[in-house]
């Protein structure tokens, strides 16, 4: 198969306006996530680049070409930053942010006559933009910190060494010949770097969908396990959860109690100042018990205005101390959010020896609860016959 160079500047300039195109419409805009939005403009920056390399075969217009390298560089920049959002906290985050602005200053300055004229813009471009392949390279090279499995790092970082390395290599060659490799030149560099550039490009684009598919797969799973209105766990979740919680407390003797939560009047809130002020309500109510819980207690929404607390290596006193803590908090910031005072009534009971899982020890917690309903609300009540 025969490869030439004008072929290929006709064909990237199509293929990247094809692939900035489709990828939005494909993923969506609004509703991306920043990573995916950051590869989605490295795309786009890369297709008006290729572009103007179209209309600008020759580099002949330093403005121009002044372009092509901010657009080549902030392309890079944009994948560099997409990469650090999908793997985590990465090295030269100012490297990569500062060198689109660096590289075309330096290009500029080097057309000054007393500098040659532009003789040496191409090496100081070629440098400067392998310098930045080589980020992303080590970006991909550093293992993630996100938890997730990226196998894409590989072929995205080893693309983009091989993209840096032939980049190098011309502009090697550029100093041997004194500066400067015309653009329409011959030379097998070159062809080698337009094929390079084409399997880091789809590799890219490859990275973005994969990881993009990640993100949606996660996100649905968060879905299926969170209560969308509260951010607490849905009672599926919670039950499962609260599973590996009993495990752990029999295995090693640990105390475990159930504290169930009901907002009273909550009908009459919904009647009288409508559902939405009663999901703020719900809302609020959730974000006050996630303050009060402790570090390795599991909070769940598992009914309209009904909420479980599953409790730790807990004692008798846990549940009243968690109980006040939550009505001073409520009462305060309900007045202030609401304009009126929210209350609730609670029950609590404690995992048995004879409990064959946690909906043993809800029916519990639920019958007290129902006792603190009758007894007048506003109140927290034990479990029947906890003798603490």
């Amino acid at each position: 198969m025969h490869f030439d160079i004008p072929t290929l500047l006709t064909l990237i300039p199509l293929q990247a306006l094809a692939l900035a195109l489709m990828l939005p419409i494909l993923m969506g805009w609004s509703r991306a996530s920043r990573a995916v939005r950051s590869g989605q403009i490295s795309l786009m920056l890369q297709a008006a680049a290729w572009v103007l390399r179209a209309i600008n075969q020759d580099l002949h217009s330093l403005v121009l070409w002044l372009l092509i390298l901010l657009f080549m560089s902030a392309a890079l920049s944009a994948l560099w930053l997409a990469l650090r959002d999908w793997l985590g906290p990465r090295d030269g985050r100012q490297l990569i942010v500062a060198l689109p602005i660096v590289l075309p200053i330096g290009v500029a300055i080097s057309a000054l006559p007393q500098l040659g004229g532009g003789r040496w813009g191409s090496t100081v471009a070629d440098l400067g933009l392998s310098l930045q392949m080589m980020l992303v390279v080590w970006a991909c090279a550093k293992p993630s910190t996100r938890g997730q499995d990226h196998n894409w790092r590989g072929l995205v970082g080893a693309s983009f060494l091989a993209l840096a390395l032939v980049t190098l290599c011309r502009a090697g060659i550029a100093i041997r010949e004194g500066g400067f490799l015309p653009a329409q030149s011959t030379h097998p560099i070159q062809l080698y770097l337009l094929l390079t550039n084409q399997i880091a490009v789809l590799a890219s684009v490859m990275a973005i969908l994969v990881a993009w598919r990640g993100e949606t797969e996660a996100a649905l799973h968060r879905l299926a396990q969170t209560d969308t209105l509260t951010g607490l766990s849905n009672r599926r979740a919670f039950a499962s959860r609260a599973f590996e919680m009993i495990s752990l407390a029999r295995r090693y003797d640990d105390p475990l109690a159930l504290m169930m939560l009901d907002l009273d009047h909550f009908k009459s809130i919904n009647d009288t100042h409508g559902h939405g002020v009663g999901d703020q309500a719900l809302v609020l109510f959730a974000n006050c018990l996630q303050q009060v819980i402790r570090v390795g207690d599991l909070a769940g929404r598992v009914g309209g205005e009904e909420f479980c607390v599953l409790l730790t290596r807990s004692d008798a006193i846990g549940p009243d101390a968690l109980d006040l803590r939550l009505r001073r908090m409520l009462a305060e910031r309900s007045q202030q959010t609401l304009n009126f005072k929210l209350e609730f009534s609670a029950g609590w009971a404690r995992l048995r020896p004879g409990d064959r899982n946690i909906e043993d020890v809800m029916r519990r917690a639920d019958a007290a609860l129902y006792e603190a309903k009758r007894s007048g609300r506003n109140r927290l009540v034990a479990e029947p016959g906890n003798d603490a």
